[in-house]
């Protein structure tokens, strides 16, 4: 059974990396689902088995990608001795904003897609662990905070929506500033939003 469980994973995860090719380079429009089957190795009705379509493989995309950066972000704040949680909220998107530098291709396809809703979505039905275990791990950070929040998922939110625009114009186009100038104007926001929620 566990031989089965890995190859179903393996055809999954070719089609969401087959996915994410063919879409940063040539665009969501003009990828179709066979050519997604094609270039993954498998016949175009075994995409339906794990995706409804090409939509749903698209919104899957961009939130196992940003559940990925999150849990990569995640390890380097264990690695910190970090006890305040405004302080974690920065470094983990300090992490995560240095690594969408590095990958313009996965900010253009995070940033300007991803909204609560489709995250929140991604969570209520994860692909994967690193899906799975996101929500998880903010709320253990909240837990562990020795603070009380109201509406922490508002919260949350604000902060994903503020991150994402910021990035976006920011990183990609030096509007209205260059990133490193526009960092501590959006922590400081940050720190704003998490105070204002503090009961």
């Amino acid at each position: 059974m566990k031989k089965i469980e890995e190859k179903k994973k393996k055809k999954q995860n070719a089609l969401l990396e087959t996915a994410y090719k063919l879409f940063t380079h040539k665009g969501f429009q003009k990828t179709s689902i066979a050519d997604i089957a094609h270039e993954a190795g498998v016949a175009k009705g075994t995409f339906y088995l794990y995706f409804k379509d090409k939509t749903d493989i698209h919104y899957k995309l961009i939130a196992h990608k940003a559940a990925a950066l999150f849990k990569r972000a995640y390890a380097e704040l264990m690695e910190q001795n970090i006890l305040s949680f405004e302080d974690q909220i920065i470094f983990l998107l300090d992490q995560m904003i240095e690594e969408l530098v590095k990958n313009p291709t996965l900010l253009r396809l995070i940033s300007k897609h991803l909204g609560w809703g489709i995250f929140k979505d991604s969570l209520v039905e994860p692909i994967d662990d690193a899906q799975r275990n996101i929500y998880d791990i903010y709320m253990k950070l909240l837990k562990n905070s020795g603070h009380n929040f109201r509406e922490p998922e508002v919260m949350i939110y604000m902060i994903i929506e503020l991150l994402g625009g910021c990035c976006y114009n920011s990183i990609l186009m030096n509007q209205p500033k260059p990133i490193d100038e526009m960092k501590p104007y959006l922590y400081e926001t940050i720190r704003m939003i998490i105070k204002n929620h503090e009961i």
